[in-house]
């Protein structure tokens, strides 16, 4: 388990005695309920309030830790933040702090040490909480909020709109920013970052959703004091958690997609170390591509699957193909030209590859017809197999290989569009030839050998390249040694 180094637990500690003197006003009240006066013009502190809004946010965070039907509820830091700010609105500053304690020290931590975690977490709260609720107050935001409504229902006061509002931003910015200054602090000791780099990137990724959440809590605030009492308020919080449950359930599928691409792409790697590289890079100039014919954005994605899975169909490939130096047999490059087939294969199960699957399938298709697997010509090639083929044939070309040098962008520009029309379709390499105009190409340095680049080799030079797929598909013997470029 890793130790908490010394200079962090003393910086938690400081924190948390700040915290402590944060909540103590509170606390010694505790015995004399009502003695302690709320934020609304003196009057008694409404210890339902507080204890309410513990329980909501303690009942927020338990999920994260608990066993629900077999599985862990996923709770994101930051979920019920707008418990805690409308606590920040309708509480003093002791009271606000004490709000967010019990589900701080309950909640969930992702790492260990998680005793240390949590009372940092509760720490770090609390003294955020106390100086929201400051801000509030002393920018008149309980006035501005409006009084309470009677027990017989009469009308309180009116929330004063939009001059809450200020109030109210103000200390959610004074809550974002104090958050983000405390997390960077602690990163310094905790993870030996160097202070220049310790905040970089967090104050600027908090203070919007930490004002989201403000707008969220001060409208729960408005409702909790007004004549439907404090449930009525959770009702301001419904249609934000299903969207964010939405989001949540879209952002895990995403993240399994790309663990299942990652997966697929590091077994072939594995497999054929020489391509290492060449899958992403494919990948990237098919976005490239899609983006400058104006493909929908829901497609660049699927593309951008496509180029990074159209090699995994060297996993049916046995290994000594693959991996063999001297020239390949006739029957070998049978093997190889297989490879769209079995890539197809292996990802007919995966349905949210969609067009993806047609164009690891034909990526080695030719416009005149004379490619494999299946021969198709022209428009009857799919548009996704189409893309791949010129933005596979490019890395390919641009990439150093074992046995050469990549040739320069501008050759493989020229190689391209010598075999537009016959083997590519000129549109994608035109619209190749825009993007890189326009964002440049940086070739990687890596060592890679593609069997997907289906280009001829230049004029008396003999194809040169562990496997035959390229003149196999194209109807050409091999000359020379016997070897093609893949």
């Amino acid at each position: 388990m890793r130790r908490t180094p010394v200079a962090a637990c003393a910086f938690i500690a400081a924190v948390a005695v700040c915290a402590a003197g944060c909540v103590a006003p509170v606390l010694t009240q505790v015995p004399r309920f009502g003695a302690l006066t709320a934020h609304s013009g003196g009057e008694p502190l409404a210890w339902q309030t507080l204890g309410l809004l513990a329980a909501l946010y303690l009942a927020g965070e338990l999920p994260g830790r608990c066993p629900f039907f077999g599985e862990r509820v996923p709770v994101r830091a930051g979920s019920f933040f707008p418990f805690l700010l409308a606590a920040a609105f309708l509480l003093p500053p002791s009271a606000a702090a004490l709000v967010a304690v019990p589900g701080a020290l309950a909640g969930r931590v992702e790492h260990k040490p998680s005793a240390a975690r949590r009372i940092w977490r509760a720490a770090q709260l609390a003294v955020t909480l106390w100086a929201a609720s400051s801000v509030f107050g002393a920018l008149a935001g309980p006035a501005a909020l409006g009084g309470p409504h009677g027990p017989d229902g009469q009308r309180g006061a009116v929330p004063d709109f939009p001059y809450v509002l200020l109030p109210a931003c103000a200390a959610a910015l004074a809550f974002s920013l104090l958050l983000a200054l405390l997390d960077g602090a602690i990163r310094i000791p905790a993870e030996h970052l160097p202070v220049r780099n310790a905040w970089h990137g967090l104050f600027a990724s908090s203070t919007g959703p930490h004002l989201v959440h403000a707008l969220a809590g001060l409208m729960m605030a408005v409702l909790w004091r007004g004549p439907y009492g404090p449930f009525s308020s959770l009702f301001v919080l419904l249609p934000m958690y299903i969207s964010c449950w939405v989001f949540a359930q879209y952002h895990r599928e995403r993240t399994a997609h790309r663990a299942t691409i990652r997966a697929l792409v590091q077994a072939v790697d594995i497999k054929d170390t020489y391509t290492r590289g060449h899958s992403e890079r494919v990948g990237r100039a098919s976005v490239l591509i899609a983006r400058e014919i104006g493909m929908a954005p829901e497609r660049v994605e699927a593309l951008r699957f496509a180029g990074i899975l159209h090699d995994v169909g060297k996993l049916g490939v046995p290994t000594r193909v693959l991996r063999k130096d001297g020239p390949l047999t006739p029957e070998e490059r049978r093997v190889i030209e297989l490879h769209p087939e079995y890539g197809h294969e292996i990802v007919r199960g995966i349905g949210f590859l969609d067009e993806a699957r047609a164009a690891i399938l034909h990526h080695h298709e030719r416009l005149d017809g004379s490619g494999y697997p299946h021969g198709l010509r022209g428009a009857h090639i799919p548009e996704f197999a189409r893309v791949v083929a010129v933005a596979d044939a490019f890395d390919a070309m641009t990439s150093n290989r074992s046995y050469r040098r990549g040739r320069p962008v501008a050759a493989a520009v020229e190689e391209l569009r010598r075999c537009a029309g016959s083997q590519f379709d000129p549109r994608m390499v035109r619209a190749l030839v825009r993007a890189l105009d326009r964002h440049g190409w940086s070739a990687a340095t890596v060592t890679v050998t593609s069997d997907e680049a289906t280009l001829p080799p230049p004029r008396g030079q003999a194809p040169t390249a562990g496997g035959a797929a390229g003149a196999a598909g194209a109807g050409r013997s091999p000359d020379g040694d016997g070897r093609s470029e893949r």
